[in-house]
């Protein structure tokens, strides 16, 4: 049996969180409707990034989560340049998924920085907060994934959706959005929070190395 060390699951943690981050923004232009309400498609997978978000802040500490933080920004800023670039490059004739192509990972100034902003904030107070709260009471593991949940994904909505939509759509319609977006997701990660615990917890009892 091959045992795996806390240093490897971090490697892939990371590497979890960014793929996650990067796809979450692709599938973000596109809307559904959930019952009486409109979300982006990224709220698929983006409770995922909040998951893995809980389990590095929880098992490896704040600064080694703000380092992956920071590595998902800078790829998604990658992956966002690239996307440019091959949109900007001429295609042959006979390319007729062209337009679609540039539809799909194409996205105007406004909706990248509302995205890259929410991300950067509601990644770190997510973070920030589940550290805060274990040293207030370390027992407590279902409290502080649900609270720095609900702190991370409520400032992530508010300035997501602010950003992006101002003045596209009547002010009670942004804060349907808003609280919707931010439920949804906090639900979700109710819903998962025994595989997060799970996870956690065989994590916490591997080797360092």
């Amino acid at each position: 049996m091959i045992m795996v060390t806390k240093t490897e699951l971090y490697a892939t943690l990371t590497g979890i969180f960014t793929a996650a981050l990067i796809i979450s923004n692709i599938i973000a232009g596109k809307t559904f409707d959930l019952l009486s309400f409109t979300l982006p498609c990224g709220v698929i997978i983006f409770p995922l990034i909040y998951i893995v978000n809980d389990v590095l802040a929880e098992v490896y500490g704040y600064e080694k989560a703000r380092r992956v933080i920071l590595l998902g920004f800078f790829m998604n800023l990658i992956a966002v340049i690239c996307y440019n670039i091959t949109i900007w490059l001429p295609a042959p004739v006979f390319f007729e998924a062209s337009e679609a192509f540039n539809v799909v990972l194409g996205s105007t100034l406004r909706l990248l920085i509302a995205s890259f902003v929410a991300y950067l904030v509601g990644s770190i107070v997510n973070a920030k907060s589940m550290v805060y709260l274990k040293k207030w009471d370390e027992e407590k593991l279902f409290f502080r994934c649900i609270v720095s949940t609900l702190f991370g994904e409520g400032l992530d909505a508010i300035i997501f959706i602010t950003i992006a939509f101002w003045a596209t759509m009547p002010a009670e319609a942004l804060i349907i959005m808003i609280v919707a977006q931010a439920l949804f997701k906090t639900v979700y990660e109710i819903i998962v929070y025994p595989i997060t615990r799970s996870v956690i917890d065989r994590i916490k009892a591997l080797p360092e190395i």
